[in-house]
C-alpha cells in the first residue's frame, strides 16, 4: 500500500507538468498543416507528379521519342478502339502519349523551379533593398519596377524567344528575368512595415550589421509572404511556357512539353479532343496543386496563428 501511494505521488506531478505546459510549437504547426484540406490535397498532388517525373524512365512504358507512322492517333484506353499497349493513346507521330505526358512533367516543374527561383533572388534583392534603405535605392527601384510593369510579358517573351530561338535554356531564362516584379512590389512593401518595428529599433541601437538585420530579423518576418508568391510565380512560369510552346515558340519538338502537346493536338480537335484535353487537364491539375499548396503554406505560417 506505501509503495503504490509513493508511485501515485512520484507520477502525478509529472503528468499535471505535461498537461499544463500543453501542446510543443512543432505539434501545433504539425496539427495545423495536417488540418488543412487546401494545402494536404496541394502537397499530395505536387508530390505525385513530382514522383512521376522524378522515376519517368521508370514509370514510362515506351520511349517518348520512338515514333510508329503504323500505330499513329490511337485513342486512349476508354475508348472504344482503344487499346492497353498506349493507355493514352498515341499522337500524329505515333509516339506514346502516356509517356510524352510523363517527360513533360519534368519540362513544366523544372521550368517553373528554376524560373521562380531565378526571379525570386532578383526581385526580393530589389524589393528588400528598397523597403529598407528608402531614399535614392527606393526610388530607383521603383522606378525599374514601373518600367517593367509597362511591359507586356507575353510579348517580349515572344520577341525574344524569337530572336535568340527557342529552347529550354532561353525559355527558363526568359521568364527568370520577366517574372520579379510581383516579388519586388510585395517584399518591399512588407519591408517598409517592418524596418520601422521595435525589434529592428532595437537591433540597430545595440549595433547590429545592416546583413545581420536583413538576414536574422526582416527575412523571417517576410518569409510566409515570399513563399505565396513563389508559388504564384511558379505556377505563372509554368503556364507561359505552355503558351510559348503552344505558339511555337517555347520548347521545341521532339522535346516532350504540355505546351507543345496541346499545340500539336489543335489539328486535330474536333476529331480527336483527348489530344488537348490529357496534357490541359495536366496542366491545370499541377498549377492547381501549386496554388493549393502556397495558399495553404500562407495560412500555417502566418504570425497571427503562431503560439
Amino acid at each position: 500500500m506505501t509503495n503504490t501511494t509513493e508511485t501515485i505521488n512520484t507520477v502525478a506531478p509529472k503528468v499535471e507538468a505535461e498537461v499544463l505546459s500543453g501542446p510543443t510549437p512543432r505539434q501545433v504547426l504539425l496539427t495545423k498543416v495536417l488540418g488543412h484540406k487546401g494545402l494536404m490535397f496541394g502537397a499530395i498532388v505536387l508530390l505525385t507528379i513530382f514522383l512521376m517525373a522524378l522515376f519517368a524512365p521508370l514509370l514510362a512504358p515506351y520511349d517518348p521519342y520512338h515514333q510508329d507512322l503504323m500505330h499513329r492517333m490511337i485513342p486512349p484506353v476508354w475508348d472504344a478502339k482503344g487499346s492497353w499497349e498506349n493507355i493514352l493513346g498515341t499522337d500524329h507521330l505515333g509516339r506514346d502519349y502516356l509517356s510524352r505526358l510523363l517527360y513533360g512533367a519534368r519540362i513544366s516543374l523544372a521550368i517553373g523551379a528554376i524560373a521562380a527561383l531565378i526571379s525570386g533572388i532578383i526581385g526580393t534583392s530589389m524589393g528588400v533593398a528598397a523597403g529598407y534603405f528608402g531614399g535614392r535605392v527606393d526610388a530607383c527601384v521603383t522606378f525599374l519596377i514601373n518600367v517593367r510593369l509597362a511591359m507586356p510579358v507575353v510579348l517580349v517573351a515572344l520577341a525574344v524567344v524569337a530572336l535568340f530561338g527557342g529552347s529550354l535554356q532561353v525559355v527558363i531564362t526568359v521568364l527568370g528575368l520577366l517574372l520579379w516584379d510581383r516579388f519586388a512590389v510585395v517584399m518591399r512593401s512588407a519591408t517598409l512595415q517592418l524596418r520601422s518595428m521595435e525589434y529592428v529599433t532595437a537591433a540597430k541601437a545595440i549595433g547590429c550589421s545592416t546583413k545581420r538585420i536583413l538576414f536574422s530579423e526582416i527575412m523571417p518576418n517576410i518569409a510566409n509572404s515570399l513563399i505565396v508568391i513563389v508559388t504564384l510565380e511558379m505556377a505563372h512560369a509554368i503556364l507561359l511556357e505552355a503558351a510559348l510552346s503552344f505558339l511555337g515558340l517555347g520548347v521545341q519538338p521532339p522535346t516532350p512539353s504540355w505546351g507543345l502537346m496541346v499545340s500539336e493536338g489543335k489539328q486535330m480537335l474536333l476529331f480527336q479532343p483527348w489530344m488537348i484535353a490529357i496534357p490541359g487537364v495536366a496542366l491545370f491539375i499541377l498549377v492547381l496543386a501549386i496554388n493549393l499548396l502556397g495558399d495553404g503554406l500562407r495560412d500555417v505560417s502566418a504570425p497571427e496563428n503562431r503560439n
